[in-house]
């Protein structure tokens, strides 16, 4: 078993690891050859440019020469904190500052507790020799851990008081900071500037009619039951095969870009290149002709798939994005029944533009179900198979199974150094490794299911990364590892007494959570900081692959907070937190620093590198706040538990009270605060119109909504806006219907109609 002593060297190594990353993030930053990379959102945002242009000396470009900056190489942690919340909002997006207040929340919960937990449980903890005479396999560690407390001891009290001190605490601090963030997300949606997804809602499941066109269906529907408020629509396409074309031609027209500007620096010789795989072989030819052919085959492929999209009716889902004169309008819409049918004229919000992921919008509303039960069992033996290689990590932490098992590696393995690399820094970092491709492989998942929106894709996917973490991580490590450790002491009991040798256990794998922490929560946040990977590819795209200025911009690849990522890593950090604050409270400290830590990094990440694709005003928060409310609920089954097999039986009707109080917590925050996260107040919007037309009466909304829910590749095909103002400006006449209800259809209005049709985007293919 690892030892303080282990725990120490585990600690300093990586302690020593982190304050590497952080200096050499300090002398990196501060290159100018390595501007673009740690300052990617300044130039995004047009307000910063390139020291490699603006630079005076030829040394000065590439090496910062002022030796007066080396030796403020910490200031970066000030700067971070600097900018105020406000300040933040308007800089990075009303998600990215919530997300912050992830890790606030962590702060806020935990600080306390390890304060308390050091302070009472600790030292009643220490005060027995429990494990002394109990045969079991145990640390230094374990004599802090309720463990060590003997059967039946009126100690137990302590713990239970403690429960009930840390419940309240972490249910006060999660009440504030729900009502902190309503209030946010209010104000921001009450505050913000206008955009599309205000006055727009998705309706889905259009009923089909034999006599009309989805378009007609869609106009004559909603003039008839919203003939106030209804603005215009626009249809959705099966656009997926004309988005492939138009991406590769994209790769293609960059390539003939780089080829023609490689000429014009040198007329006298043309480029050639080789047509085989990457260059390497194959008939040479001249490299402008072969790109040129290659582009113009692609364009007239495309105008051929827009044509298709365009003649066949096949593509026209019978969905369509719906735009209204008023937020009003558009809130009653999305947040009432339709029609007499429930399963007909499905409406929702639209989201964001920038949040629509248009792939699969194509997919029919019916097979929804169907593909989301598929990814229900694939991820159902995902999560229960992956148990496997978990087990085999938990084996990493068991010097004794290693030894036995390969009892030649013994005489390396006793050494010190050796030994306590092995068990204070191999299993968190191997568990890391099997956990890489976990995130990508969630994500393919939750496409398949076919949301919409990235968001909703990233919360889909954080859902299941957390599920799959309690699974596999916290519940996994426990009864794997609890195996392994005390595989002898199993054999030689009677059945009867096994459950009580794994209740005595669990607090024993503190000891591996606390390297997980230090490995992925200090090391790792240090690593975070220090964009190795980004530094590198940047760096090797700029040396190599830059053709053009537009490959220079997508070499300084920003990225994202990554919110499917994210997220369940620190909700597995209050899970361990909430369950080992009684149990064994030396882990706190621990997740305290990480938060402590990670706050300070993802700030500066936030302001300086990462760029928000989209916004969805901290709709992410009430997953949030109900993953910590169920990591509280499983600390509190499992201290139920644990001191069952403690035999203080007395304690057990007290603690069934805790996870009724924590759900009755949960139910009145559900029905208090989430509504602001998944409605519009009616009087919010009705507020937010009057004044709009009270400061701009001739607002033209028709003309701000015309571009905003088109598919990307129906604006042209090479990315230029394919109609004039002057012809969105036109309003189509309303299309007669042979509907006997015609009668009662009101008059077309100057803003009803279409947003746009095909005939006017494949306009542009006919151009000459």
């Amino acid at each position: 078993m690892a030892t303080l002593n282990d725990i120490g060297v585990a600690a300093a190594i990586n302690i020593l690891t982190a304050f590497a990353f952080f200096l050499a993030f300090a002398m990196l930053r501060i290159q100018p050859v390595n501007d673009r990379v740690y300052f990617p959102k300044w130039y995004i945002k047009g307000l910063r440019s390139s020291p490699l242009v603006n630079g005076s000396a030829f040394g000065s470009k590439f090496v910062n020469l002022d030796l007066r900056s080396y030796t403020r190489f910490l200031n970066w942690m000030p700067a971070a904190l600097q900018m105020p919340e406000p300040e933040l909002i308007d800089h990075a997006g009303l998600d990215s500052a919530v997300y912050l207040r992830i890790y606030l929340l962590g702060l806020k919960i935990f600080g306390p507790i390890a304060l308390i937990a050091f302070t009472v449980t600790i030292p009643v903890n220490w005060s027995n020799n429990t494990l002394e005479h109990s045969g079991l396999t145990y640390s230094d560690i374990d004599k802090i851990s309720i463990s060590n407390i003997p059967i039946g001891s009126h100690k137990f009290w302590t713990h239970l008081v403690l429960a009930y001190c840390f419940t309240f605490w972490t249910c006060y601090v999660l009440k504030r900071e729900y009502e902190i963030v309503a209030a946010m997300r209010l104000h921001f949606l009450a505050s913000d500037q206008r955009r599309p997804d205000q006055f727009t809602v998705l309706v889905r499941n259009v009923p089909p009619y034999p006599d009309e066109s989805v378009t007609d269906l869609v106009q004559h529907f909603f003039l008839v039951n919203h003939p106030h408020h209804y603005l215009s629509h626009q249809l959705v396409y099966n656009a997926n095969k004309l988005s492939e074309l138009v991406n590769e031609k994209k790769k293609i027209q960059n390539w003939l870009d780089f080829y023609q500007n490689k000429y014009k620096r040198n007329p006298l010789k043309r480029p050639s290149l080789k047509t085989g795989f990457l260059g390497l072989w194959g008939n040479r030819v001249d490299a402008i002709d072969f790109y040129t052919s290659i582009v113009e085959r692609l364009s007239r492929d495309i105008c051929g798939e827009r044509e298709k999209v365009n003649s066949n009716t096949k593509s026209i889902m019978p969905a369509a994005f719906v735009s209204f004169k008023t937020r009003w309008g558009a809130a009653v819409c999305a947040q009432t029944q339709q029609s007499r049918n429930p399963t007909t004229w499905l409406t929702e919000w639209a989201p964001e533009p920038r949040d629509v992921y248009w792939e699969n919008l194509a997919i029919p509303f019916v097979f929804l179900t169907i593909r989301r039960l598929i990814a229900a069992v694939a991820f159902f033996f995902l999560t229960f198979f992956f148990m496997i290689p978990i087990a085999i990590v938990q084996s990493l932490a068991n010097i004794e199974s290693i030894e036995k098992a390969l009892p030649f590696l013994k005489p390396i393995i006793e050494v010190k150094f050796i030994k306590s690399f092995i068990q204070g820094f191999l299993p968190g970092i191997a568990l890391k490794i099997f956990l890489l491709l976990l995130p990508t492989i969630l994500m393919m998942m939750s496409k398949f299911e076919g949301f919409i929106s990235l968001s909703a894709l990233e919360r889909r996917s954080a859902s299941r990364y957390y599920f799959f973490q309690f699974i596999n991580v916290f519940l996994g490590s426990i009864i794997t590892g609890t195996a392994f450790q005390q595989l002898n002491h199993f054999i030689h009991q009677s059945t009867s007494q096994i459950p009580k040798t794994i209740g005595v256990s669990i607090p024993m794998k503190a000891t591996f959570f606390i390297t997980y922490i230090m490995v992925d929560g200090w090391a790792g946040v240090a690593g975070e900081i220090l964009r190795l990977k980004p530094l590198i590819i940047y760096h090797l795209k700029n040396s190599f692959l830059v053709k053009t200025e537009k490959d220079r911009e997508e070499a300084m690849d920003p990225g994202t907070v990554g919110f499917n990522t994210g997220e369940p890593q620190i909700q597995l950090y209050f899970l361990l937190g909430l369950v080992y604050a009684v149990v064994t409270p030396i882990l706190l400290p621990f997740i305290t620093v990480f938060f402590a830590l990670a706050y300070v990094v993802y700030r500066h990440q936030i302001i300086n590198v990462y760029h928000q694709e989209y916004e969805s005003a901290a709709a992410f928060w009430p997953d949030v706040h109900v993953r910590v409310v169920a990591a509280l609920i499983v600390s509190q089954l499992l201290l139920m538990g644990l001191l069952s097999t403690k035999e203080a039986s007395q304690s057990t009707p007290l603690l069934i009270t805790l996870p009724v109080l924590t759900i009755c917590f949960h139910r009145f925050c559900k029905g208090r605060y989430e509504p602001a996260f998944v409605r519009y107040p009616l009087q919010e919007a009705m507020m937010k119109d009057t004044l709009e037309r009270a400061k701009e009466a001739n607002l033209n909304l028709k003309g701000f909504l015309q571009n905003a829910y088109i598919h990307p590749v129906f604006k042209s095909a090479d990315g230029s806006d394919s109609e004039s103002e002057s012809e969105w400006e036109r309003s189509p006449a309303l299309v007669a219907t042979k509907r006997t209800s015609k009668r009662f259809t009101p008059m077309p209005s100057k803003d009803g109609g279409s947003l746009l049709s095909l005939d006017q985007v494949n306009d542009e293919c006919l151009k000459p």
